[in-house]
């Protein structure tokens, strides 16, 4: 992969991590930085607030995704989806932007999981939502088939093109 092209990536990568902080932070309404820098002083002011934000938050993994599939309400299985749907085109670009062969499954599973994580403390700190752990989980999911998407998408351009692997052979 060329430096233009992962220099490009990159920079997508970083306003793409803008749009989630819009949506999952912001929840779509637009960005004051005003109001957040209040949040944030009031948070840091009241640090037992914090922590009874957080624990009114959902800290039980699996929890709201099984709640999910016991109810079916559209508006949970939207949430569901959504939150996988969100950090697709994350692990898509964290392929396009990572250096050719440089970045495993594991390593965009767990690059997701830390910017969900980022995204639900900032929640937390600006007191606009809730923390879900949930959401990491589905975050993180959402990260790692993108990443598997980009995946099969250099394998199916590359298979067949006569284009030599990027790989080193190895040596017996």
């Amino acid at each position: 992969m060329n430096k233009a092209k992962s220099w490009a990536a990159g920079v997508l990568l970083f306003f793409y991590m803008g749009v989630l902080f819009k949506i999952i932070v912001l929840k779509f309404g637009p960005i004051d930085v005003a109001f957040l820098w209040e949040r944030l002083q009031l948070s840091m002011a009241h640090p037992a607030l914090v922590a009874a934000r957080l624990k009114a938050g959902n800290l039980i993994p699996l929890k709201e995704i099984a709640g999910t599939f016991d109810s079916m309400s559209g508006q949970r299985l939207f949430n569901l989806a959504g939150n996988i749907a969100v950090f697709v085109p994350f692990g898509v670009l964290l392929g396009t932007a990572a250096k050719a062969g440089k970045l495993a499954l594991a390593r965009a599973f767990w690059r997701s999981f830390a910017v969900s994580l980022g995204l639900e403390s900032a929640q937390v700190l600006f007191a606009i939502g809730k923390f879900d752990v949930d959401d990491l989980i589905l975050n993180s999911a959402g990260g790692a088939f993108g990443f598997l998407i980009y995946m099969a998408g250099t394998w199916l351009t590359t298979a067949g093109s006569g284009v030599p692997s990027e790989r080193p052979e190895k040596s017996v």
